[in-house]
């Protein structure tokens, strides 16, 4: 298993003339070569940087991407599906060449189904703005990856986030999907029914495919009623260990949490630092519920007991939304108030999943092997579901702390792997795990690369990321094969 160079790219190529003529025929103003339209594109939020693509597009309808993904399939020219550019893992960047298809001017809000509770948007609609759309409905869109991200990358890399363990991720709230294809054929999968049994789950394989199968254009999706009341609060513990302990024991009690987030004592020092809080620098939980009045005050009664009996301290209450949004606005800023801790680095972020029985010797381990490495690396977690991260903080440009950092990241996810569970919980693949999924999922990941190659056989969507780039099986004959992770023998 092995962990990509900072700078995962390949020498892009010119554009053919005969596509710059159509592109430019069909789009006009829509259509750039510009450099600092490229340059914006060539950036991520994490230390993945990569060429500027060859051109930028910005398409106002799912006939328009059509019309351009034609256009590059008949000329062999990749194509890179662009939300907000939010990512973590390097999706979005142009590695090999070709064209970003910046989809933020599809940004309607097509239909909202109060009486059926789901919502039709098209992709570059963010989840802030359609909550705000929905205000005067009394629903809610729940998925919150913390970043302001499109739910169409949201779909793309199967987000989640903070509310996953009460609410679920993107594959539990994506009913239906229309897709274009490499070939411009656009389809429509999943229905609006609660349920179907009929035939192969479409929107199910779209839904965490980056990219690399199809370019989202439209979702339907599930939306929830606000709750009637919500609490938030937050306590310290004295040890990570209890702390992780006392998720586990809320978890089995049945208790049923909207949010469960545990930060460490050196995120709780950032917070301090970039927010200017006042935060014990101990190890802490960061809990809301929803429902009734009255499940309300039970279910946070029940959990401050299940806390004290675990060592909690200092419990502090959210009781006002502009308390609960200055909580979950400091938890959702840890990535950045990360930074303060060492101003100037750079952040390889990690992002593993293990079962809950699990959970507290994978975090622990996990702080004793960044303690023993002498870097700085802050562990959050939703750990309700038993996802965690830690961002470690290097300076740009050192090649040893590099080295440590993915070293790291790479003992994280071998522990995951070892006890059932995965690589990446919600930041999806990319350029960052790539090179980790044939550890994940042995022969599977051919499969994934042969699907890949069933739908996109000329390899222009997205490509060097998430599949294998040849999906032969490993007693191909094929010594002299130019693909970069081939697994041929030679």
């Amino acid at each position: 298993m092995s962990f990509p160079d900072p700078l995962a790219s390949e020498q892009a190529q010119a554009l053919p003339p005969a596509l710059v003529t159509a592109l430019d025929a069909l789009l006009g103003a829509r259509f750039s070569q510009k450099r600092g339209d490229r340059d914006q594109h060539a950036a991520s939020e994490s230390f993945h940087r990569g060429p500027p693509p060859d051109a930028v597009v910005w398409p106002d309808s799912a006939e328009e991407v059509s019309s351009i993904l034609r256009a590059c399939s008949q000329h062999a020219v990749p194509v890179i599906p662009w939300g907000t550019g939010t990512s973590l893992e390097g999706h979005a960047l142009a590695s090999r060449g070709g064209i970003t298809l910046n989809l933020s001017r599809m940004d309607r809000v097509l239909e909202v189904r109060a009486a059926d509770m789901q919502a039709s948007v098209q992709p570059g609609v963010t989840r802030e703005a359609l909550n705000t759309d929905l205000r005067a409905t009394e629903l809610f869109f729940p998925v919150d990856p913390g970043a302001n991200a499109s739910l169409g990358g949201m779909a793309a890399t199967r987000a989640s986030g903070t509310t996953a363990v009460r609410y679920g991720t993107m594959r539990d709230n994506v009913l239906a999907l229309q897709v274009v294809l490499a070939d411009g054929r656009i389809i429509r999968t999943g229905t609006r029914a609660a349920k179907s049994s009929a035939g192969y789950d479409l929107t199910a394989l779209f839904v965490g495919s980056e990219g690399t199968l199809g370019v989202i254009t439209e979702l339907t999706l599930r939306l929830q009623g606000q709750p009637e009341e919500t609490a938030a609060a937050v306590c310290a513990f004295d040890t990570l260990q209890a702390a992780v302990d006392c998720v586990t024991v809320t978890i089995h009690s049945g208790i049923p949490m909207a949010r469960i987030e545990f930060v460490d004592a050196l995120t709780a020092r950032a917070f301090n630092l970039h927010s200017g809080t006042s935060l014990p620098e101990l190890p802490h939980l960061m809990v809301e519920f929803h429902g009734s009045a009255t499940s309300v005050r039970e279910d946070a009664a029940r959990f401050g007991e299940i806390a004290t009996e675990m060592g909690a301290a200092g419990f502090d209450w959210a009781t006002t939304p502009e308390d609960r949004a200055r909580l979950w606005r400091m938890r959702h800023g840890a990535y950045h108030a990360a930074f303060a801790l060492r101003p100037g680095s750079v952040g390889v972020v990690t992002d593993v999943c293990v079962p809950m029985s699990h959970l507290a010797d994978a975090v622990a381990g996990a702080a004793q092997d960044i303690a023993a490495s002498g870097l700085v690396g802050p562990i959050v977690g939703h750990v309700g579901d038993g996802n965690f991260h830690s961002l470690l903080l290097i300076d740009p440009g050192n090649e040893r702390q590099m080295a440590q950092a993915k070293a790291l990241a790479l003992r994280m996810a071998e522990r995951a792997l070892a006890v059932g569970g995965t690589i990446t919980g919600e930041h999806g693949v990319g350029l960052g795990k790539r090179g980790l999924m044939a550890a994940e999922h042995g022969e599977g990941w051919q499969v994934m690369g042969a699907i890949k190659t069933a739908l996109d056989p000329a390899g222009i969507l997205n490509p060097g990321k998430l599949v294998p780039d040849c999906p032969a099986p490993p007693d191909c004959p094929a010594p002299d094969c130019p693909a970069p992770d081939c697994p041929a023998p030679g």
